[in-house]
């Protein structure tokens, strides 16, 4: 037996096929005019979930550039900043210089000394420093707190830490965008690096001390290495001409290097000074096996019971180095001795001026790799981008060939629905008798 459609379900069922036919065509429609494949998640949910995912990560990618672009800003006005304080301590050391001219009266070296404090001033002001929205460069995590305060003249306070702030420039990337500026500005070794020479304040004679060479890193560097002695002079005027003789004593053991007793403090001493030789601290001719490493020279005349030190480089800043510079300049020089230790004071601020200079520029070096990290993170967060984007316009914009191809067939399909409904609800055994 046939089954039997009755006229009500077909009539239904061409107004069901119609709706979908419209339904599908105006999801097509709207593909083509919004050019989105994807508009709600019921469209394609798997892309839409993918769509989700890649504009959230390209949202976070924007916000690295953003925290990149701060990062850059502020370690452009430290590199900046550094720069400066460069500058400013060339000047002192152009008139560390100056102030070497034999002919340059009291007076003359009181006028470099009011350059100095300027300078000072200068150095004191770039070491709080700010990056424009009231955050301190060199104040390590302590964005918020004043570095450097002077508590009295060559005496100046740190008050940041030792951190670093650091901003996220990429999923696994934070760059530090401040410093401890008492690394910059405060420990700085003294001398030549490794070691300080220094004459002693109550020296009588004309002697003047260079600053010395490790020429021998390993051996100045061992774990024996007392790294502190004197060199002692003894000038025996009974001769014509007079004769000096020197003795290097190690100070920690109090023992002289040259016989390895106990050290005398009166000559004569076995070894003979002679102006700007190079005094060894190793063993020559029949004295006890040592030998540290390092040499320096000493010029001029030592006087009787004179004395020398050579002690492992200590830290210093820059502040006390001006300091004591600007004191040495304000000094009534009317003696041979006192002309002399004005050499020796001026050779010492030199050493440790070019000492803040190289470590101000290591800073500086070290700023300018971290711009340049930031740059190359940049460049790489801004190809992920395009990325991101090329990605979502793949899974959500509409392929406009496909679409018009979709468009065209769901219009016929859909005429087609409307003329075989039209021809169905006409059916009637009566038009047939």
């Amino acid at each position: 037996m046939g089954i039997r459609i009755s006229t009500n379900t077909l009539f239904e069922q061409g107004v069901g096929t119609i709706i979908d036919r419209q339904r599908s065509l105006l999801d097509v429609q709207q593909q083509v005019s919004t050019g989105r494949r994807v508009g709600t998640p019921s469209d394609d949910p798997i892309a839409a979930g993918r769509i989700l995912d890649l504009s959230q990560a390209k949202s976070a990618t924007q916000q690295f550039v953003e925290n990149a672009g701060a990062a850059s800003s502020s370690l452009a006005l430290g590199e900046q900043s550094l720069q400066s304080v460069i500058r400013s301590l060339q000047d002192v050391r152009s008139t560390i210089v100056s102030a070497g001219n034999g002919t340059l009266g009291d007076s003359g070296r009181a006028i470099l000394a009011r350059e100095l404090r300027g300078n000072y001033q200068e150095l004191l002001s770039l070491a709080n420093a700010t990056d424009g929205q009231g955050g301190y460069l060199f104040s390590g995590y302590r964005g918020q707190t004043q570095p450097f305060s002077e508590i009295a003249p060559g005496t100046v306070q740190y008050s940041g830490d030792q951190g670093q702030r650091l901003l996220q420039i990429s999923p696994s990337r934070y760059v530090p965008i401040s410093d401890a500026g008492s690394e910059i500005f405060q420990r700085i070794r003294t001398g030549n690096g490794d070691f300080a020479a220094a004459a002693a304040a109550a020296n009588s004679g004309t002697g003047t001390i260079g600053i010395g060479a490790v020429t021998d890193p390993a051996t100045w560097n061992a774990a024996g290495n007392p790294s502190d002695f004197t060199i002692r002079f003894d000038v025996n005027s009974a001769t014509n001409p007079a004769t000096t003789t020197y003795d290097l004593v190690d100070n920690v053991s109090g023992n002289s290097l040259l016989t390895g007793a106990a050290a005398s403090a009166t000559g004569p001493y076995l070894r003979t000074f002679t102006a700007g030789s190079a005094i060894n601290l190793r063993s020559q001719g029949t004295e006890p096996a040592f030998d540290y490493g390092a040499t320096v020279t000493i010029n001029g005349s030592p006087g009787d019971a004179d004395t020398f030190t050579l002690r492992q480089s200590p830290t210093q800043s820059m502040f006390t180095t001006v300091n004591a510079l600007i004191n040495a300049l304000t000094t009534t020089i009317s003696t041979p001795a006192q002309s002399a230790k004005l050499t020796n004071d001026l050779g010492t601020a030199l050493a440790n001026i070019d000492q803040a200079i190289n470590r101000a520029l290591d800073v500086q070096t070290a700023i300018g790799a971290r711009m340049k990290e930031v740059d190359a993170t940049v460049a790489t967060n801004s190809d992920l981008a395009v990325q991101f984007d090329a990605s979502v316009s793949e899974l959500r914009d509409v392929d406009y060939a496909q679409a018009i191809s979709d468009l065209t067939l769901q219009k016929t399909l859909l005429e087609a629905a409307q003329k075989s409904f039209v021809q169905t609800q006409n059916l009637s055994l009566f038009n047939l008798l």
